[in-house]
């Protein structure tokens, strides 16, 4: 590592007042954040600090009793950014990750990749924001996992701007088949049993966005095949199959004045849960009448997601974001009893900032998780959270 800021940093000097014309090279950035909370009822004890609506009880007493204290600094971030100087123009690079861990490391304290990406004119590769989704719409939250509705995925792409100006953009991608926030693949997102993802196309996805003093709108679609192979050995069945899973998503950000924001999204598609910040299985399992060596296929489950926010600033050192997500599922009649059908977001809190790069935040956080047989399991958490933002930026000489 140090070889490696060595030779990035020669000729570079630590920026002083009069260094402001020098172009950027090197950028250490991040947060170190500590949570504390009660939820007054329970959720799975791998998201103890988190109000994931997927992961609410699907039965009384699944998680335990309720009413637990929770301390957790796993929102804390760090982040690289670097410049390297080309003949026609500056490569940016950026590696982040906060250390929420999901997945094999799910409930631990351990680095999660959020951005890992080169951006070279108007193209991009590597892991970041998809553009099916709309970054800006993330309300002001403290709670990490954030609301049920919204789409939310940093997925790897390929990814083309042909239009990027003040105010146009458009993003052409072509993104990891598959995949998911959980990182997970289609093999455990689906409710087929004994079938295996086969990827032989990768997931198109755009948008165009529309900004101005106002503030945006954004049109964003997604196209992707979602194919399986089944591997199961015997029955004299073979429930190989592939579907199209598509999505359209339309989201806002709107400048009420001086001191409010509007941010507002609507997602409908089908198949296309694994884009969604917070949703299961992207496959059902239905009926297929009049086929014996087929007798039940895989269908893309189509899902709404919403999500409404205000974001108000009293003063320059008090803020609230108050809003409501929901997320719903058509489900099919194969669906297990406890399989999500819907879920709903609400939040309210209050950010002070005492001084510069400094943050104190408590949130009154709700969550309910409506499963396929009616039961509905909810939640209710009081978070108090502490950040701390630091950066540090070295430069080069012109």
């Amino acid at each position: 590592m140090l070889l490696f800021l060595s030779a990035l940093t020669t000729g570079i000097t630590a920026v002083t007042a009069q260094d402001e014309e020098r172009a950027k090279a090197l950028e250490v950035y991040g947060f170190v954040m500590t949570d504390i909370g009660y939820d007054f009822k329970s959720i799975n004890p791998n998201w103890y600090d988190a109000m994931r609506v997927t992961k609410l009880p699907t039965y009384d007493g699944q998680y335990g009793p309720d009413g637990k204290v929770f301390f957790s600094v796993r929102q804390t971030r760090f982040g690289v950014k670097g410049w390297i100087p080309t003949p026609k123009g500056d490569v940016k690079t950026v590696f982040e990750f906060d250390m929420f861990g999901v997945g094999v490391d799910e409930g631990q304290t351990t680095m999660r990749l959020r951005h890992a990406y080169a951006e070279y004119g108007r193209f991009l590769v590597g892991q970041t924001n998809s553009p099916f989704m709309d970054g800006d719409v993330w309300p002001n939250t403290v709670e990490y996992w954030g609301p049920t509705g919204m789409v939310f995925f940093r997925n790897i792409q390929i990814r083309y701007a042909p239009v990027k100006d003040a105010n146009n953009q458009v993003f052409v991608a072509l993104e990891r088949p598959g995949a998911s926030a959980d990182q997970g693949t289609l093999d455990t997102r689906t409710e087929l049993d004994s079938v295996k993802g086969h990827f032989q196309l990768p997931d198109l996805s755009a948008h165009y966005q529309r900004s101005g003093k106002w503030g945006h709108v954004q049109l964003a679609g997604m196209l992707r095949q979602i194919k399986w192979q089944d591997i199961h050995t015997g029955g004299g069945y073979d429930i190989s199959d592939s579907k199209i899973g598509w999505g359209v998503h339309l989201s806002t950000v709107i400048n009420l004045g001086k001191h409010d924001v509007f941010r507002g999204s609507l997602v409908y598609g089908e198949g296309i849960e694994n884009y969604m910040n917070d949703a299961p299985t992207d496959l059902g399992v239905e009926d297929n009448p009049g086929n014996p060596n087929k007798p039940i296929t895989g269908k893309p489950l189509p899902i709404t997601g919403t999500l409404a926010y205000l974001d108000h600033t009293w003063n320059k050192h008090f803020a609230t974001a108050i809003g409501y997500s929901s997320s719903y599922v058509q489900n099919t009649d194969f669906a297990s009893p406890s399989a999500y059908k819907m879920g709903q977001y609400a939040s309210v809190n209050l950010v002070a900032t005492p001084f510069s790069n400094a943050m104190i935040a408590a949130e009154l956080q709700w969550g309910e998780r409506t499963s396929f047989n009616g039961y509905k399991g909810d939640d209710v958490k009081l978070q108090f959270s502490f950040k701390y933002n630091f950066s540090a930026a070295l430069y080069r000489h012109n």
